[in-house]
């Protein structure tokens, strides 16, 4: 599909290690549902990560599931981006 044209996708997460073992999917969608999550994490100054092959590995999860060790590498990165960008703030 032509990438102009091709549906956005949102995947929101949530780790809090005092409460969980793995961070949580807390909205997903696509269209503008996706479009919705991602105007609120403007809004909430909630930083972004676009990954398109993450999303696709992560587009197989329901919400309130944690994420499945064989994708704990790659959100790591994906939180040590979100706390590189705080620090820098």
């Amino acid at each position: 599909m032509n990438e102009r044209y091709k549906r956005k996708e949102a995947i929101a997460l949530r780790y809090d290690e005092a409460e969980n073992d793995a961070p949580e999917v807390i909205a997903k969608g696509k269209g503008l549902i996706a479009e919705e999550i991602l105007t609120r994490a403007g809004e909430h100054e909630v930083p972004v990560y676009e990954d398109p092959a993450l999303m696709e590995l992560m587009g197989e999860l329901n919400i309130n599931e944690k994420i499945p060790e064989d994708l704990y590498q790659a959100v790591a990165e994906v939180f040590a981006f979100i706390y590189q960008l705080d620090k820098n703030y």
